[in-house]
């Protein structure tokens, strides 16, 4: 019965060792045909038109104006400053700032006692030369009759004579003395030189200014100049009627113009050569004394033009991706650019690419250098 027992044993247990290896057996089986099916699949090669979908687009030359900015100041060509005549203390200011003025229209009032006391001086002073004209002339006259009675000798009607000219000369000198003044006086009442429009007023009743301060300004509205220092490296290409785009500071185009007026001379403390280019202010969006972005425009070349949302950047080197054959099939090939400014929605391409050269426009930042691409149709 022993015996028996222990057979039994021996028998299920070399069975369930059979049974181990025979499922070990079968795992390994379905694991081969697993790995084999991938590698079938792998070996099958991708499915598909042959690679991921992009837009390409041939690169084209396109004309592009060779330019530099520069920062340029207007200045109003209609525009007068005022600045008094006379020193004096300001007693009235009859306008302010913004007042639309007709030329002679009084703008400010300088205290004119002074002046004043001095013409009524002078006045006297004509008033006395008058009488003393009107007394030489009755000396003369008198002195006229008794040398024809041929009492007064000669002597004494030529000292008459000349008593007369002295008086004479006398009063025109005090008359010239009073329209002087008198007309000095009238420089104490400022007046506006033209019609316009009057600017910032920086000085205040109860100042007291002399010929070189400045009491405000009377712009009329209409052209401005531009004033533009170039380096004086780019002065040999400078010339006359050069275009000028004035632009705003999203670079669109406010403004356009051409060289004017070039300086024949250097600026010795900055090394730049003035240029200046009329602008026409129609719809007023410029002032004078701005400060404005000026393109000069040397010329114009041919260059393509790469999109802007074609372009990555890595660090500062700009990259974009062209369609290559490779073996009947294309692939994105990786190229770095140096690009210029932007025209429109695009870049100016100084190096990189040439035309005729198929340009990926599209999904650029799922590429890699060397991955199929396929055009999207």
């Amino acid at each position: 019965m022993e015996r028996g027992a222990v057979r039994f044993v021996l028998a299920f247990g070399h069975a369930m060792t059979n049974g181990r290896v025979a499922v070990a057996l079968m795992i390994t089986g379905v694991a081969s045909l697993a790995f084999a099916s991938a590698c079938a699949k792998q070996n099958a090669g991708p499915q598909g038109p042959g690679g991921m979908p992009v837009k390409i687009q041939v690169a084209e030359e396109s004309s592009v104006d060779d330019v530099s900015e520069f920062v340029a100041t207007l200045k109003s060509r209609e525009s007068a400053v005022i600045m008094p005549q006379v020193e004096g203390q300001i007693t009235e200011i009859f306008v302010k700032a913004g007042d639309r003025v007709t030329a002679g229209m009084p703008l400010m009032q300088i205290d004119p006692a002074k002046q004043q006391a001095t013409v009524k001086t002078q006045e006297d002073v004509l008033s006395s030369k008058r009488a003393a004209l009107a007394l030489a002339k009755q000396q003369y006259e008198r002195v006229s009759g008794l040398a024809t009675q041929g009492i007064s000798s000669q002597a004494d009607l030529d000292q008459a004579k000349a008593a007369l000219d002295a008086a004479q000369a006398d009063l025109q000198a005090a008359g010239a003395q009073v329209r002087e003044q008198q007309v000095e006086l009238h420089y104490y009442n400022v007046k506006a030189p033209r019609d316009g429009v009057v600017g910032d007023i920086p000085v205040r009743v109860g100042d007291r200014v002399t010929v070189s301060t400045e009491l405000t300004t009377v712009d009329r509205p209409g052209s401005l100049e531009a004033y533009i220092s170039v380096p004086v490296e780019r002065g040999p290409q400078l010339r006359l009627g050069m275009p000028v785009h004035i632009v705003d500071s999203s670079g669109a185009i406010v403004a356009d113009s051409r060289v004017t007026f070039v300086s024949p001379q250097v600026d010795d403390q900055t090394q730049t050569i003035l240029v200046k280019a009329r602008i026409e202010n129609l719809k007023g969006v410029l002032r004078p004394s701005q400060f404005i972005r000026a393109r000069v425009v040397w010329g114009t070349h041919k260059t393509p033009l790469v999109p802007v949302l074609a372009v990555s950047r890595i660090g500062s080197q700009s990259f974009a991706f062209v369609a290559e054959g490779k073996d009947g099939a294309l692939v994105a090939r990786q190229r770095p650019l140096k690009i210029g400014e932007i025209v429109g929605n695009d870049y100016v391409v100084l190096d990189g690419i040439k035309p005729g050269e198929r340009m990926i426009v599209s999904g650029t930042q799922f590429l890699q250098d060397g991955a199929p691409v396929s055009p999207q149709t």
